[in-house]
């Protein structure tokens, strides 16, 4: 159809001529509410945007001398991000002397990266950058699948049980005549 017949019938039908696809050959328009065209494509962008995943870099921190105790409990926390897919930092401060002793920080990032193997994969090998010697550790592909899967089911079972409850009918609490009214309420 030639353009100025399309811009005419469009016209009569009180609706606007768009162009859909400009590259194509021919080029590609339709005849539509331009309005209503631009709020389902900002609606679709919209649900496009609230099924993306944003992955977050969560930072833990150590020291050359990181004792045991401190070293697990960072570790779980590094697990547990792991396991709700988050990247992990694993960052080793080195101040003074201690940058004479690299080693120590390197055996500490290698015991991290033995222990979280199975929940992990590193991104970034160990390397120095300043003071700090890091190493960054990203979910496995298929463990953030399960616990995905997992967690939609547990969603689908939750909400079955509460829409078979029934809401119950509230009951006013009866007046008393010693309640005050108004501006007589007593604290």
């Amino acid at each position: 159809m030639d353009t100025r017949d399309a811009i005419q019938e469009a016209r009569n039908r009180g609706l606007d001529l768009v162009e859909i696809a400009p590259n194509a050959q021919p080029p590609v328009a339709k005849i539509i509410d331009y309005g209503k065209f631009l709020y389902e494509q900002k609606k679709k962008a919209h649900e496009a945007k609230k099924k993306q995943v944003t992955v977050q870099v969560k930072e833990i921190k150590f020291r050359p001398g990181t004792d045991d105790h401190d070293y697990q409990y960072r570790m779980e926390h590094a697990r547990q991000w792991l396991g709700e897919g988050d990247k992990v930092r694993a960052a080793i401060a080195f101040r003074g002397r201690e940058m004479t002793h690299r080693e120590l920080g390197a055996k500490i990032l290698k015991k991290l990266t033995e222990d979280l193997t199975d929940l992990a994969e590193v991104e970034v090998y160990p390397k120095m950058e300043g003071y700090q010697m890091f190493t960054i550790f990203v979910p496995k592909k298929a463990k953030v699948a399960e616990k995905k899967a997992s967690d939609g089911a547990a969603e689908k079972k939750e909400e079955k049980p509460e829409a078979e409850k029934k809401p119950a009918a509230k009951k006013a609490p009866a007046k008393s005549k010693a309640e005050p009214k108004g501006d007589d309420e007593i604290f």
